[in-house]
C-alpha cells in the first residue's frame, strides 16, 4: 500500500476512523445518528414546553430572533467543530468577533461611505490573522492550544478595548446597509446573515466530507502520531484549522454588528466561546479528537439558539443560561466517555472473536 493509499483511506466519519472494524464503524455511526436525533427530539421538546408556558413563544418576532441568532452561533461553531475534530480547542473567538467587530465599527465612524463588501472581506482578514497566530503558536511553538487560547483570549480582548477607548460604536454610526444585511437580500427576502450562515455550513461539509484535506484533520485528531507517521502534515492542517476558525469569527464579526446594531466593548461576544463549543460538543463533537459532523453541529447550534430565546421569553437570568451552557458541555462530555467505553470493549470483543 502506498503512502497515498493510505492517506486517502482515512474517511471523514466522525468515531469511525478509530475502529478497525466494520462493527465498530456500525455502532459509532448507530449511536451518533441516535445522538442526533435526540437532539432533534429534545429541540421540540423545549419548544412545545416553552410555548405551553407562554403562548408569546410562537409569536413570529421570537421565531424571527431564533432565525437570527443561531446564524451567528453557527458560522463560529463550523470553525470550532473542526478545531476540536484535531483534539484542539480555540477559546479566543468571542474575543476575535469583537476585535473584527470594533475595529470595522469605527472603521464605518470615521469613513461612512465605506464599501460593506470591503468591510466584510477586513472583518474576515482580522478574524484569520488572529486565528493563524493561535495555529502559528500551537502547531509549531507546541504550546498546548488551551494555553494559547485563553492567553489570546485575554490579549484580543485587551485590544478590543484599546482601539475604542472603551466607547461603544452605536447605531448611528453604522450605515444602513450594513444593518440591512440581518433584514434582507435579494434571493426571496431572506436576510444575508442566514444564506451566508448556510454558505459556512455548506463550505464546512464539502471541506470535510469530499476533501483530502478533510480526512486528515479527522486522521490528526483521532491520532496525532499515526497521522504524522502516514505522511500527513499535522502542523499545517492544525494551523489550518485555527486559521479558518479566526476568518469564521471575523465575518461573524461584521455579522454581529448588522444583527445588533452596536458594538459595545464591554458585552460583544463575551462568553461567546462558550455557547459556540456547547453547540459543537452537544452536536457530537468529541473533545479528545477525531469526530463531529456538520449536521450534528448544526442541531446543536439550533437548540443552543432555541434555549437561548426560550429562557428569554420566560424571564429566567442570563446567568442560568451561561450555568446550562457549562451544564450541557459536561454533560456531553460524560455521554462521550461513556460512548468511547463501550466502543472500546466492543472493540476488544471483536478482536478476541
Amino acid at each position: 500500500m502506498t503512502p497515498d493509499s493510505r492517506r486517502t483511506s482515512t474517511a471523514p466519519e466522525p468515531l469511525a476512523s478509530r475502529q478497525p472494524g466494520g462493527g465498530g464503524r456500525f455502532v459509532a455511526a448507530t449511536v451518533l445518528r441516535f445522538r442526533e436525533l435526540g437532539i432533534a427530539v429534545f429541540v421540540l421538546l423545549i419548544v412545545g414546553v416553552a410555548t405551553l408556558i407562554d403562548p408569546r413563544f410562537l409569536d413570529p418576532s421570537n421565531l424571527r430572533n431564533i432565525l437570527l441568532y443561531i446564524p451567528l452561533i453557527t458560522i463560529v461553531a463550523m470553525g470550532q467543530m473542526m478545531v476540536i475534530v484535531s483534539r484542539n480547542i480555540d477559546l479566543s473567538v468571542g474575543s476575535s468577533l469583537a476585535l473584527s467587530a470594533i475595529i470595522v465599527g469605527y472603521l464605518f465612524v470615521h469613513h461612512p461611505d465605506f464599501p460593506i463588501w470591503a468591510a466584510a472581506i477586513l472583518a474576515v482578514l482580522i478574524g484569520t490573522v488572529l486565528g493563524a497566530i493561535n495555529g502559528v503558536l500551537v502547531a509549531w511553538a507546541g504550546i498546548p492550544a488551551i494555553i494559547v487560547t485563553l492567553a489570546t483570549m485575554s490579549i484580543y480582548r485587551g485590544l478590543v478595548f484599546i482601539v475604542s477607548g472603551g466607547s461603544q460604536v452605536s447605531g448611528g454610526d453604522l450605515p444602513v446597509e450594513l444593518i440591512a444585511l440581518s433584514r434582507t437580500s435579494p434571493v426571496f427576502g431572506i436576510p444575508w446573515i442566514i444564506l451566508l450562515a448556510v454558505a459556512v455550513v455548506l463550505l464546512t461539509y464539502l471541506l470535510l466530507r469530499y476533501t483530502e484535506t478533510g480526512r486528515e484533520i479527522y486522521a490528526i485528531g483521532s491520532n496525532p502520531e499515526a497521522a504524522a507517521l502516514r505522511g500527513i502534515p499535522v502542523k499545517f492542517n492544525v494551523f489550518l484549522v485555527f486559521t479558518l476558525c479566526g476568518a469564521a469569527a471575523g465575518l461573524a464579526g461584521i455579522l454581529y454588528a448588522s444583527r445588533f446594531g452596536y458594538v459595545n466593548p464591554g458585552n460583544t461576544g463575551v462568553n461567546f466561546e462558550l455557547i459556540v463549543i456547547s453547540a459543537a460538543i452537544i452536536g457530537g463533537a468529541n473533545v479528545f479528537g477525531g469526530s463531529g459532523t456538520v449536521q450534528g453541529t448544526l442541531l446543536g447550534c439550533l437548540l443552543i439558539g432555541v434555549i437561548h430565546i426560550a429562557l428569554a421569553v420566560l424571564g429566567i437570568s442570563a446567568s442560568w443560561q451561561t450555568a446550562l451552557y457549562g451544564l450541557t458541555i459536561l454533560l456531553a462530555v460524560s455521554l462521550d466517555a461513556i460512548l468511547h467505553r463501550r466502543l472500546r470493549k466492543h472493540k476488544e470483543g471483536a478482536t478476541m472473536t
